[in-house]
């Protein structure tokens, strides 16, 4: 086990990865930006560095300081959290050239499911079924149209390197799909720096379900069962939950095993959410591979007891994967509320200043995960998340309950949070009742 890791990341992860540091008594060095500096979870950390100004481009994403950071701190290994640089393939192998342990895949695992195109073939290889769609890369306007009339509309069109719904367009006649196309790959570029678009045919009202997967370095791998993360906007997601309330044991089973074929095809070493669509049949078809830790990770501890974090640590050390199937458990049901800094009476606005009040909510079966505090500064640099507020009840209809009564408690001020968002969500008769897809959030949030 390593004795000294460094976090390349901030907020209610890197304290997530602290504790988990001290718990197996590996010290844990964190790094902040100006933006950062006094926050109170570097104090639980036994180093902190600065590694620049606010910008994150200057700070968080800037490899050469975090890795001189590193190298300062002498540690044996970088934990990269999630967003910033979890998935930057090079960073990954930079670390590896500078001998200091990655917690995460390979560079070459990253790079082989980062790129959409080729984690579809390998699902494919896989036997994972995946909705009709072209073979690789569409590399025309001309193209995109044979594509579209083979499979038939409605398509999506998706960046090869996307994510968070950037580069991404649903068309539904040859008409749109010429303007859409183009669109597309300007988006794919600027944000990803590839215009490499694909075409596939478009899931209608689909859920959105993904399985959570550990492997270690020696061919050995689990899976964690399943979260329903429908509920999002803007493809951002919003509320999560275990397990899929409209699974049955069958369709779980085969979801999950597929899930560890194509990871097991990829050669994957750590861990790993496979996301899937699921259509009103109950079909699911494979969408894509998140390789690192996922923002949702606390639903799948509390459901089956393991920390995720800890496994990571051990499989990137060397550490075989001890755990079994069928030492793995699925118990009661757990719920994810991500609280955002945002207005939902403003179109979801960004609401950056200082926290005045801040009292979060206790009481069986709820858990806060949040690095804020009374007196804190929400920045307007990063992600406007800042805390996660889960509850685990045996059964939906109590998750649902305790949810929304520790919502009620949670008192945040007076910036505006998504906490409003959420009790209405929860108190919609088609989220009770199971009867909503990728586009409730559209369609029913007032």
């Amino acid at each position: 086990m390593f004795s000294r890791i460094l976090i390349a990341n901030r907020g209610e992860i890197a304290l997530r990865i602290i504790r988990a540091c001290h718990e197996l008594g590996i010290e844990a060095v964190a790094v902040y930006s100006e933006a950062d500096r006094g926050s109170a979870y570097l104090d639980t950390a036994d180093e902190a560095i600065c590694i620049g100004p606010a910008s994150p481009r200057e700070s968080y994403l800037n490899i050469p300081r975090i890795i001189s950071a590193a190298e300062i701190a002498d540690v044996e290994a970088i934990h990269p959290g999630y967003g910033f640089l979890a998935e930057n393939a090079h960073f990954a192998e930079i670390c590896r050239d500078c001998n200091i342990a990655f917690v995460g895949p390979s560079p070459e695992s990253m790079r082989m499911l980062g790129d959409k195109v080729e984690a579809r073939r390998i699902a494919q290889k896989a036997k994972v079924p995946v909705t009709p769609g072209s073979e690789g890369e569409v590399a025309s306007e001309a193209d995109a149209l044979k594509v579209a009339n083979k499979i038939g509309y409605p398509v999506i069109i998706k960046a090869a390197a996307g994510g968070g719904g950037r580069g991404m367009r649903v068309v539904h006649n040859d008409i749109s799909l010429r303007s859409s196309y183009n669109a597309a790959r300007s988006e794919a570029e600027a944000a990803f720096k590839n215009p490499a678009v694909y075409i596939e045919r478009f899931v209608v009202n689909p859920r959105h379900v993904e399985v959570q997967v550990l492997a270690d370095n020696d061919g050995h791998a689990i899976h964690l069962y399943e979260r329903d993360c429908t509920v999002q906007r803007r493809h951002q997601k919003l509320i999560e939950e275990s397990p899929c309330p409209v699974i049955d044991e069958k369709t779980r089973e085969e979801l999950c095993r597929s899930a560890l074929r194509l990871l097991k095809e990829a050669n994957y070493a750590n861990a790993a959410t496979v996301e899937f669509l699921l259509d009103k049949d109950k079909r699911f078809y494979f969408m894509e591979v998140n390789t690192r830790i996922q923002v949702e990770h606390p639903v799948t501890e509390l459901v089956t007891g393991v920390d995720l974090i800890e496994w990571q640590l051990r499989i990137a050390s060397g550490e075989p994967l001890t755990l079994k199937q069928r030492d793995i458990h699925h118990k009661g049901v757990a719920m994810e509320c991500r609280i955002n800094a945002e207005d939902p009476q403003r179109n979801f606005a960004p609401c950056a200043g200082p926290v005045e009040k801040f009292i979060a909510p206790g009481g069986p079966g709820v858990r806060v995960d949040t690095h804020m505090y009374q007196g804190a500064v929400v920045t307007p640099h990063y992600d406007s998340m800042i805390a996660k507020l889960l509850v685990h009840r045996p059964t939906r209809a109590e998750a649902i309950a305790t949810m929304k009564r520790a919502l009620a408690e949670f008192t945040i001020g007076p910036i505006k949070t998504t906490i409003p968002a959420h009790l209405e969500i929860l108190s919609h008769n088609l989220f009770i009742k199971n009867e909503i897809d990728t586009g409730f959030i559209e369609r029913n949030l007032s």
